[in-house]
């Protein structure tokens, strides 16, 4: 999942705000303007349904395989895993209503027998029975960037484990850094280009042995789905507290989207195991 903080900008998938979210007696969850843009996401990243059963099979995944996923959201990955193939697992994740989504999704295929969903902060945990893959798609804020995610999803993973790691990365560099923060970065050198964040990997002690990008469909599917739900949501919320801001995203996103993040940021889920 790709959470971005309520200003135009992301820093690296890094948001230690979201810690914080448990203030006057309120329930861990995350921003609200997230769960009205992506109420509709079933995927919240870039990644497709078929990017998602690609992964699956290049990791060659056996039956009862074990899965750790740290910021599940509504659970795709878990949910179809399970039904195609067989795995179990758990999901972690901050927000009520995805958390809420994944049981539902699980239901609907009928594998809430193997994987189950925690409503939680997934900065910290460790599974209690090791896994055979542990994943962070996306949200790699929870361990304080790509490094500490990597060291916190180790602590789960049996020997001979996959990591999977979903970051951002630049498809072009910005020639900018106005252009990089049109692109939901804070600088240009918030991310890496691909061949510097694969290296990066192999510095921490991981080969690289598999990855998914996801290509222009993706993108489109992850940001251009949010449209149609600001604006029915706006629809159906004429005076509702959030007007003003989703008002504002609904128009700029898509011409800003179309200049900018369609043109200069890629993502992708890379495959590591421990040397």
């Amino acid at each position: 999942m790709i959470l971005k903080p309520l200003s135009t900008t992301v820093t690296k998938d890094i948001f230690p705000f979201l810690h914080n979210l448990v203030k006057g007696g309120c329930a861990l969850d995350i921003p609200r303007i997230f769960t009205i843009t992506e109420s509709a996401h079933r995927i919240h990243n870039p990644f497709t349904p078929e990017n998602l059963a690609t992964l699956g099979a290049a990791l060659h995944l056996e039956p009862g395989t074990r899965v750790l996923d740290l910021g599940s959201g509504s659970g795709e990955m878990l949910c179809t895993w399970a039904r195609d193939y067989g795995i179990t697992g758990i999901g972690i994740d901050m927000s009520r209503l995805f958390t809420g989504q994944a049981k539902l999704r699980a239901e609907e295929l009928g594998v809430a027998d193997r994987v189950g969903f925690i409503h939680g902060d997934a900065a910290g945990y460790v599974a209690d029975e090791k896994v055979g893959v542990a994943a962070c798609l996306g949200a790699t804020w929870i361990g304080g960037g790509v490094a500490g995610t990597i060291g916190l999803l180790a602590k789960s993973l049996r020997p001979g484990g996959i990591i999977l790691i979903g970051e951002p990365y630049w498809a072009r560099l910005p020639p900018t850094e106005d252009v990089a923060r049109e692109c939901d970065a804070s600088s240009v050198s918030d991310f890496l280009m691909l061949p510097e964040l694969l290296a990066s990997f192999s510095d921490l002690g991981y080969d690289v042995v598999e990855m998914v990008l996801a290509d222009q469909q993706g993108w489109d599917r992850y940001e251009a789905a949010k449209w149609l739900t600001m604006r029915r949501w706006l629809e159906a919320n004429p005076d509702g507290d959030f007007v003003k801001e989703v008002r504002a995203r609904l128009t700029v996103d898509p011409k800003r989207y179309a200049a900018y993040t369609r043109e200069y940021l890629g993502w992708g889920v890379f495959a590591l195991m421990a040397r």
